[in-house]
C-alpha cells in the first residue's frame, strides 16, 4: 500500500495511472529497454518528487503507477517522465531511435486516471451525499470538451 506523503501544510496521496504508447505503436519494449527504463524511472524519482509505484509494458506501450505532490501537476509528471526516459533510451540503445526512423519515442499522446487507494467514485458519491442531516445535491455534470 502507498503511504501518504507530508508537507508542511498537508498530506496527500496522489496516485496517477499513466499510459504512454510508443511513437508509431513500434514494439520496441525489450527486457534490455524495460530493465533501462526502470533504472531511468528510478533516477527520475531521485531527482523529483514522483514515485515510482509499479512500471509495466506490452511491448508497444507502458504503463506507469505514479505517485505525485499536488504542486506538481499530472501534465508536468508526464512531461517529466516522457521527456527523460525517451532521451535516455536513446542514449543508452541507439538501435531504439532507428527503429523509430530518428523521431520520438512516445507519441504525444497519454493516457492518465487517478487512483483511489480507499475508495471508487461510487463510494466517494455516496460518502459525499451522507454528509449533514439533509442532502441536497447542488451539482452534477460531466467535463464537456470542445472538439
Amino acid at each position: 500500500m502507498s503511504e501518504h506523503i507530508f508537507k508542511s501544510h498537508n498530506k496527500t496521496l496522489l496516485l496517477y495511472h499513466l499510459v504512454f504508447p510508443a511513437k508509431y505503436r513500434r514494439k520496441v519494449f525489450t527486457t534490455s529497454i524495460e530493465d533501462s527504463l526502470v533504472n531511468i524511472c528510478i533516477e527520475i524519482s531521485q531527482r523529483y518528487e514522483i514515485c515510482f509505484l509499479e512500471i509495466g509494458n506490452d511491448e508497444d506501450h507502458v504503463h506507469f503507477l505514479v505517485q505525485g505532490i499536488p504542486k506538481m501537476p499530472v501534465s508536468r509528471i508526464v512531461q517529466i517522465i516522457k521527456s527523460i526516459t525517451a532521451r535516455e533510451v536513446f542514449a543508452k540503445h541507439p538501435e531504439v531511435k532507428k527503429q523509430l526512423w530518428g523521431g520520438n519515442l512516445w507519441t504525444s499522446e497519454f493516457y492518465a486516471n487517478t487512483v483511489g487507494q480507499f475508495a471508487n467514485e461510487e463510494i466517494i458519491r455516496n460518502y459525499v451525499k451522507d454528509q449533514g442531516k439533509k442532502y441536497t445535491k447542488i451539482h452534477t455534470g460531466q467535463l464537456m470538451l470542445d472538439l
